[in-house]
């Protein structure tokens, strides 16, 4: 991968300014310097190697060069699309999510901000966001995806089960062909991302639907309940033993099966 090939894979798509590191930090941190400089919409930063790579919580992410997909993309809302922005983090993980299944893989997304495939985790999500006073400017969508068996962690250090997209088909993949496939589904949903029916396109790929699962804050004591479906929002909601609903509000928040 480098920055010719990385744009004329991308040539095709309405993306913005393209910027390509064979090694970097953090390619959130990038985009979101790039950001505070008026870069346009869906501009995005690409890298080869993050060597600071973050999650959720501040938990490493690791990407060791060439084996996985690790980039960040500038979004710009709309003035419509700005009372949605609690959709954000599922319109990267639907985008993700369906170029998968498109190549047979049956993943799922773990609320609010992984991707499974066989119950494994194959990609993570961090959204962070730009004010200008009390306005959104932008957000910076981080995505990371395990591409070959070797970019995922040790099974020592991983919080959750890992996987990668060619361990589970079982042959190798182009990096730059999930790349475009993610980036070609997130511009297509787009434009549905201020709809009832996104939040429903969101439901049918939710893992875990209808079994129990825990959530934990880490600051309040551990919810558990059955996975029923998602608020207007976003939002996770729950139905406990006593036939309550409960809503987990986007935050630090941690999700597991519970048995």
């Amino acid at each position: 991968m480098n920055q010719n090939e990385l744009k004329k894979s991308l040539s095709k798509l309405p993306l913005g300014d393209v910027k390509y590191f064979e090694s970097i930090g953090s390619t959130n941190d990038e985009a979101l310097a790039w950001a505070a400089n008026d870069t346009s919409d869906l501009s995005i930063v690409v890298a080869d190697e993050q060597t600071a790579g973050r999650g959720r919580l501040d938990r490493k992410w690791f990407t060791p060069p060439g084996t996985a997909l690790a980039f960040s993309l500038i979004l710009r809302p709309t003035a419509e699309e700005k009372p949605h922005l609690t959709r954000t983090v599922g319109l990267a993980a639907l985008a993700v999510a369906q170029s998968l299944r498109t190549r047979g893989l049956e993943a799922r997304i773990k609320w609010p901000n992984d991707v499974l495939i066989a119950g494994q985790k194959v990609c993570g999500i961090l959204t962070e966001s730009v004010w200008s006073g009390e306005d959104v400017d932008c957000v910076v969508i981080g995505i990371g995806v395990n591409i070959r068996k070797e970019s995922v962690p040790p099974v020592e250090t991983l919080q959750f089960p890992a996987t990668s997209i060619e361990a589970e088909l079982g042959h190798s993949v182009e990096r730059l062909e999930v790349l475009r496939d993610i980036l070609a589904a997130f511009v297509n949903l787009r434009p549905s991302m201020v709809s009832d029916e996104f939040i429903t396109q969101w439901e049918k790929l939710l893992a875990f639907q209808g079994q129990p699962v825990q959530v934990d804050s880490g600051s309040t004591p551990a919810v558990v309940g059955h996975v029923t479906g998602l608020d207007s929002d976003g939002s996770l909601r729950l139905r406990n033993d006593h036939g309550e609903s409960i809503i987990v509000r986007f935050g630090d928040v941690r999700l597991r099966p519970f048995a």
